[in-house]
């Protein structure tokens, strides 16, 4: 019997997808075919879609928006259940909140190039707004920043730290690395119904500034996952800042401040600069960037009103989501998982140490993945334990009977790492990166058989995608196959 509804549940989710258009995304385009519109042109490998633009502002959001239209349009349903589901609340109230909160705020050729990707979707019958292309760049922000903020408003609710903290990341450097080059690994974790839509690898030739090759998102001008080389030779990624409880609404968001630096800061002191500036404290992050051409390494954390910057040339920074400035961490945030090693934030606190410990010397962007991959959980010290406690994180595998903290991701939730990419300095002098889409480790996950086995997240039924295990992929600037 049981097998029986397991097979009932999964032939219903796959008519239901069909029902509602949200095909798998890696059957949106033919494996390796290339779909062209003006300068821009798109193929879809190994589970990615890459993906480049060029040119003046609107002109390559347009061809953004034409080639990403298929999944714009499954992003757009998702958005509208989802949100209210989440929320109680309609997208657009969050379309007209981001409207009205960040308009004034952003510099108009990045307004006229997200009004370009929601004319190049409706080219292509999307119903999209350019109001809902904001919404979605600055999403995160909105929906775990601005909104805890607000709901007060609408219910009581104690004023908490933000919930989605994401990913794992080193930056590494002599004598940590083979041959003394710089190494930045990165994993990205998120609830699968939104972390399923970061398999983008987005290649910008804008007309005016740096080059910039990153992972990306359908629709997104920035990264959102932030791993990135520019032209004027930075390496960029980040770890969310967990905890983090502040939010200014008059001031600048994230995913604009950080598109800005990447296209117009030619060192990590202007990329710092521009960050600062207008800061609202949205998606709070620790930062690890370097510079290629003068071999320098920088965690810079950033909170509202505190951020703190650390440079060096030799050693490593690693990140796991709690602040290690005690300002951001003590003042700015509450419950962040600092040496908690129950939690995701401590138990990596330790780990990747160990990791870089135990490679110190032989770094390359071989061990930078076997990194990305592990499975060793400090808190139980098991070899081999896929949870959320490891550095290739699994929500969907974990009980969570160790939980220090009620409101933190359920048992078995639908949540962990959805990637990894790693790159080193001679990579970067090229704008290329390895990259792997569905886990770091390959482990792949079925969506159906998920569903079957925890039917807690039966509202997810047709707006979860499966994620096989993939390879690991190199892809470069201006590459077309």
């Amino acid at each position: 019997m049981l097998v029986f509804i397991k097979a009932v549940r999964s032939i219903a989710a796959g008519l239901l997808l069909l029902a509602l258009g949200l095909a798998p995304l890696a059957a949106m385009a033919a494996e390796g075919k290339i779909t062209k519109y003006g300068k821009g042109y798109r193929f879809d490998q190994n589970g990615w879609i890459y993906i480049h633009i060029e040119g003046e502002a609107y002109e390559r959001g347009f061809q953004h928006g034409y080639l990403a239209a298929p999944e714009l349009e499954v992003i757009m349903k998702s958005l509208k259940y989802l949100t209210y589901h989440d929320t109680g609340k309609h997208w657009e109230f969050f379309s007209d909140a981001a409207e009205k909160l960040w308009v004034k705020h952003i510099d108009p050729e990045f307004l006229e190039e997200i009004k370009g990707i929601a004319d190049g979707a409706k080219k292509r019958g999307v119903q999209i707004t350019w109001q809902d292309v904001l919404a979605w760049n600055g999403q995160e922000e909105i929906m775990d920043y601005w909104w805890p903020n607000v709901m007060t408003k609408y219910r009581y609710i104690p004023k908490i730290g933000a919930p989605r903290d994401h990913c794992s990341a080193f930056l590494a450097t002599k004598p940590y690395t083979k041959g003394g080059k710089i190494v930045m690994a990165h994993n990205s974790w998120n609830n699968f119904e939104w972390g399923q839509f970061a398999n983008v690898i987005l290649d910008i030739k804008p007309a005016k500034g740096f080059r910039i090759f990153m992972q990306s998102q359908p629709g997104y001008i920035d990264s959102m996952a932030d791993f990135f080389v520019t032209g004027a030779g930075i390496m960029g990624t980040e770890t969310t800042i967990g905890g983090f409880s502040l939010y200014e609404e008059n001031e600048a968001p994230e995913f604009f401040r950080v598109r800005k630096a990447m296209q117009y800061a030619e060192t990590l002191d202007k990329f710092v600069q521009l960050m600062k500036k207008q800061n609202d404290g949205g998606y709070a992050n620790s930062w690890l960037l370097a510079n290629i051409h003068t071999g320098e390494i920088m965690r810079f954390e950033l909170g509202l009103k505190f951020w703190n910057v650390e440079r060096k040339k030799e050693g490593y920074f690693v990140g796991f989501n709690a602040p290690l400035d005690p300002r951001i961490r003590n003042l700015e945030c509450s419950n962040t998982g600092y040496c908690d090693i129950r939690r995701h934030q401590g138990a990596r606190q330790v780990r990747l140490p160990q990791l870089m410990e135990k490679h110190k010397g032989q770094i390359d962007r071989e061990v930078g993945q076997a990194i990305l991959a592990d499975h060793y959980d400090v808190y139980l010290q098991k070899e081999n334990n896929p949870c959320s406690r490891t550095v290739d994180g699994h929500y969907e595998l974990d009980p969570r009977q160790y939980m220090s903290d009620p409101s933190r991701p359920k048992p078995y939730q639908p949540r962990g790492t959805v990637d990894g990419k790693v790159m080193d300095s001679d990579q970067a002098k090229n704008l290329a990166m390895d990259a792997r889409w569905g886990n770091s480790s390959g482990l792949p996950f079925d969506a159906g058989k998920f569903l079957a086995e925890h039917p807690q997240w039966d509202y997810l039924l047709g707006y979860l995608f499966d994620r096989p295990s993939q390879p690991w992929t190199t892809f470069q600037a201006g590459q077309t196959e």
